[in-house]
């Protein structure tokens, strides 16, 4: 059971953050119009990307490290609670149609477990232990990188995440948006994207959410750029698993080559519908297995197995 010096001295803590500030100017906002409403969140949710754009250097930095590490065969690992947790595993859970990647490759994990996707699971988050336990069933190798995910950038197991990575000599790094945290300074890639208080005093799924979402975007998707799931801008890599996406395939295929609508179909039947060896029998003339060999001696890169059909 906790106590009341316990409660005390987590509300002096929160009283710290500036994600948890009151704002006195909003002190009557359900007093306005629905509109006005609308419109002062909307103003206050375009200050986040100014607020991840004074981050970009150490989001750059920490997308390299990770690349280097999944290059090797190492994983993307998300680890949170509440929102923060929400959000890692929503990205992780769009990478395998996004990019054709394996379910095992980009995980989230929550704490709590699936069901705290939905339902709060209550003292699961003050757990650093939960944290370890949870990258342990995993089997968490120094070929990982570990993502801690906390508004706050105090809770214990985004932190207790981090530290167990860390010690395993995996990467980590730390997402929080209040500067000086204990998250960003338990991780090797510190990133703090402070965008002031909340609308709501405390609701960190608002500001705080949008800005963990937009550096994952980052994080994930130029990850996957640098490991060569993109050609230019294109999806090279998506699974198509559904008729749109079976649609996207055949559109992509004709945004990189040009080719006819028959040309694509012979393509994609010789190639069993892989979007980037497609584009390769039709750009470099090779058959399907010669394609597939080429990508595979390029790490997946389709510039570079281009390159290498030319004579040099």
């Amino acid at each position: 059971m906790t106590s009341t010096a316990d409660y005390d001295k987590l509300r002096a803590q929160l009283d710290t953050l500036t994600t948890e500030a009151f704002r006195p100017d909003l002190a009557e906002i359900d007093r306005r119009s629905t509109l006005d409403i609308a419109r002062t969140m909307n103003g206050e949710d375009a200050t986040v990307p100014a607020a991840v754009a004074q981050r970009l250097p150490e989001i750059a930095a920490a997308i390299d490290a990770t690349a280097a590490r999944m290059a090797r065969g190492g994983r993307l690992i998300y680890a949170g609670a509440g929102t923060a947790g929400r959000l890692g595993v929503l990205d992780a859970s769009e990478c395998p149609p996004t990019f054709n990647t394996d379910p095992s490759e980009v995980l989230g994990l929550i704490a709590g477990g699936p069901s705290a996707m939905v339902t709060a699971v209550e003292g699961a988050e003050d757990s650093k232990e939960f944290a370890a336990e949870d990258l342990t069933a995993i089997g968490l190798t120094d070929l990982d990188t570990v993502v801690g995910i906390s508004a706050s950038g105090r809770t214990p197991y985004a932190i207790g995440a981090v530290e167990h990575a860390r010690a395993l000599g995996a990467l980590t790094i730390g997402l929080s948006c209040n500067a000086g945290s204990a998250l960003a300074a338990a991780a090797e890639h510190g990133i703090e994207i402070v965008v002031g208080p909340e609308l709501l005093t405390g609701s960190t799924r608002l500001k705080a959410g949008t800005a963990q979402k937009l550096v994952l975007n980052m994080l994930s998707t130029i990850t996957m750029i640098r490991l060569g799931k993109t050609y230019g801008n294109l999806m090279v890599d998506v699974r198509a698993s559904n008729e749109k996406l079976r649609a996207r395939s055949r559109r992509i295929v004709a945004l990189a080559t040009g080719a006819t609508d028959l040309e694509i179909e012979t393509a994609l039947s010789m190639t069993d519908g892989e979007v980037k060896n497609a584009i390769l029998t039709l750009l470099a003339g090779v058959d399907g297995p010669t394609a597939a060999r080429l990508l595979k001696a390029s790490n997946g890169h389709l510039r570079a197995a281009l390159e290498a059909t030319k004579p040099h």
